[in-house]
C-alpha cells in the first residue's frame, strides 16, 4: 500500500486540481467566493507561505480543487521560475446553467473593471461566454451552452 496521508484515494488516475500562484491569498479567496461557486475547503501554511484549496461543496464524490498559493518573499521554492498567468486565451472554465447567469457575472466584472471579454455568442461548441480577470490577472471564462455534459454523455455514455 502506497498511502501516506489518506486512506481514501481515487482508485484510478483522476483530474484533481489546478494550482495558481497568487500575490494575496485572502484577496483571491474573496474574489473566487464572490464570482464563483467555489468555497474554501482547506487552508494551510508553512515556512514557504500560505495556501488554500477551493472546491465545489456539491462535488465531493469527484473533487476538483483550485489551489491558490501565496509564497513568502525570499523563500519561494519556485522563485527561480518565471511567474505565469492564465491568459489571454488560457483560462479556467466555469459553465453556468443559464445565459442570464453569464450576463450577471459580466455586469459585476464590468462594474469592477475586470471584464476582459464582454458576453459573446461563439460558434459551437464554445457557446455564450465572457472572460473575467481574477486579482492576479488569470482569465476565468464563464460560459453557457458549451455542451460539456451532453458531449460526455453522448460520447462516453456517462450519466
Amino acid at each position: 500500500m502506497d498511502r501516506t496521508d489518506s486512506d481514501i484515494g481515487p482508485g484510478r488516475a483522476r483530474w484533481t486540481h489546478l494550482a495558481l500562484r497568487v500575490d494575496d491569498v485572502d484577496r483571491s479567496i474573496a474574489w473566487y467566493e464572490r464570482y464563483t461557486h467555489l468555497r474554501v475547503l482547506q487552508r494551510s501554511s508553512d515556512e514557504f507561505g500560505r495556501g488554500v484549496w477551493l472546491a465545489d461543496r456539491l462535488d465531493a464524490a469527484a473533487p476538483f480543487v483550485l489551489v491558490l498559493s501565496e509564497f513568502h518573499l525570499g523563500v519561494d521554492p519556485f522563485g527561480g521560475a518565471p511567474d505565469s498567468i492564465l491568459g489571454p486565451f488560457a483560462h479556467i472554465g466555469i459553465e453556468l446553467p443559464t445565459r442570464e447567469a453569464v450576463d450577471v457575472v459580466a455586469a459585476m466584472a464590468d462594474n469592477e473593471g475586470v471584464l476582459s471579454l464582454r458576453p459573446t455568442q461563439m460558434p459551437a461548441p464554445i457557446g455564450y461566454i465572457c472572460f473575467v480577470e481574477d486579482p492576479d490577472g488569470n482569465t476565468v471564462e464563464f460560459s453557457f451552452d458549451q455542451g460539456t455534459y451532453s458531449t460526455v454523455r453522448r460520447e462516453w455514455g456517462a450519466k
